[in-house]
């Protein structure tokens, strides 16, 4: 698991990179770290730090008070924030060292530059102030450099992975009668930490029952009922770098009709989408994509009404899909995303799209398509009347506590497709490692 010795090679192949998509004649940026947030009423205690991802791309470090510093005519300086008494008193050393100048030579390094432009990317430089053209110009260059992997980005990914499938095979047997989403998270996340996690990506998500309908629902005390559905979507970090990983699955080990019917609808549009990806394919084109077989399937199912082209242009289908296909993953959750430079706002019908850009090899992106009965959006009486000749009502009204279902993996795109890097983690209890293998395989491009 030890990467150390591609560390160095990899941060100047970045820092190159960088520079030259930059191009820069005279102009300074500034980098900054981020500094720790205290957490009000709580004395001296501080919320946990993460540097700026544009930083801990560029350096490796994940340490408060650092700027790297950036001169087209002299290359890039490491400014980094002194290891005092009190820090080693009440944290240590910093793992592996910290090589480079003080921020206390920042000042006059900054002060010989005062009279050309500058820059201030990654977490504000307290003090300095940028230009917002410039500033906004150089983080799209960089988020163009960071977004496809390099080897050792991949590298902690795998790990991240392999972590995040041990959490889940861990959790999967407590799907069961009386146990609780809380429980089940500890249960979760120990074996990722267990199995290489640092850290969990972002903040767990374990919903049961009508619970499995809220996007981000925060793991509560409610207890698992047989026939619940039961929506985990969990990933471990590794030195940074996430797995993101989603899973549907049903107390008790079977579905019912209706679970069981819009449960392979969704595993089908997620197939459908991953199928779609590879390098030059529109992100919205794979959100097209699974949203097409959503439709049709709800259809079929007797929640909607009408043509495929209809429900998606007039909204219909995202009352069921109201979130976007999925996003960039890699340094954290939300990686590099955006928009294409020159590419402003999103035609309909896009709703909730984390990034609008064509696939890139070596970018990694999550595949999550889902379908959800959210009373919020359902029973509200303007999206009622709008649709009221495109959606089954009382349909709906009778399965208004169904809950919801996501499934999502994450695909590293190469130059002939993709790669999936979470298809070994069971879609459904009891459903083989090589049988999920089998079907990466089968929808590769």
């Amino acid at each position: 698991m030890h990467d150390a010795p591609e560390i160095a090679g990899q941060l100047e192949r970045r820092r190159s990179a960088v520079a030259a998509e930059w191009g820069l004649t005279d102009e300074v940026v500034l980098i900054g770290s981020g500094d720790l947030i205290s957490i009000p009423g709580r004395a001296d205690l501080t919320y946990p730090f993460r540097a700026h991802s544009e930083y801990v791309y560029l350096t490796d470090r994940n340490r408060p008070g650092g700027v790297l510093a950036f001169d087209p005519g002299e290359g890039w300086v490491d400014f980094v924030a002194p290891v005092t008494e009190r820090d080693r008193l009440w944290s240590g050393e910093p793992a592996g060292g910290l090589d480079g100048t003080t921020t206390s030579a920042l000042g006059s390094w900054l002060a010989a530059r005062r009279s050309r432009p500058l820059a201030v990317l990654g977490s504000p430089v307290p003090g300095q102030s940028a230009e917002g053209e410039l500033t906004d110009r150089l983080r799209l260059a960089l988020s163009q450099v960071r977004r496809p992997k390099d080897a050792l980005e991949l590298h902690r990914m795998r790990i991240a992975a392999l972590a995040t499938r041990a959490a889940f095979a861990a959790v999967m047997p407590m799907l069961a009668e009386g146990v609780s989403e809380r429980e089940a998270q500890i249960e979760l996340e120990a074996a990722a930490f267990r199995h290489g996690g640092e850290a969990m990506a972002y903040d767990t998500i374990v919903g049961s029952g009508p619970n499995s309908a809220v996007l981000h629902f925060a793991p509560s005390s409610r207890r698992f009922h047989t026939g619940d559905l039961v929506l985990i979507d969990a990933g471990a970090e590794y030195r940074g770098y996430a797995s993101d990983i989603t899973r549907t699955y049903p107390v008790g080990g079977a579905l019912t009709p209706i679970q069981g019917e819009l449960h392979s609808l969704v595993r089908a549009a997620e197939r459908a989408a991953i199928d779609a990806c590879r390098p030059g394919i529109e992100w919205r084109e794979v959100h097209l994509t699974a949203a097409r077989v959503i439709a049709d399937g709800l259809v079929e199912a007797g929640f909607l009404r009408g043509g495929i082209d209809t429900l998606i242009e007039s909204g219909a289908v995202w009352l069921f899909f109201p979130h976007g296909i999925g996003h960039l993953v890699g340094l954290g959750v939300r990686d590099a995303g955006g928009e294409l430079a020159g590419r402003e706002g999103r035609p309909a019908p896009f709703p909730n799209l984390r990034i609008d850009l064509p696939l890139e090899t070596g970018m990694v992106v999550t595949v999550e398509p889902g379908i959800y009965f959210v009373p919020a959006l359902l029973e509200d009486p303007d999206r009622r009347r709008r649709h009221r000749d495109r959606v089954d009502w009382d349909r709906v009204d009778a399965h208004l506590g169904f809950g919801g279902i996501r499934i999502e993996d994450n695909l590293h795109i190469t130059a002939d497709g993709h790669e999936s890097l979470t298809a070994d983690v069971p879609v459904l209890a009891g459903e083989s490692a090589s049988h999920r293998a089998k079907t990466r395989q089968e929808t590769r491009t």
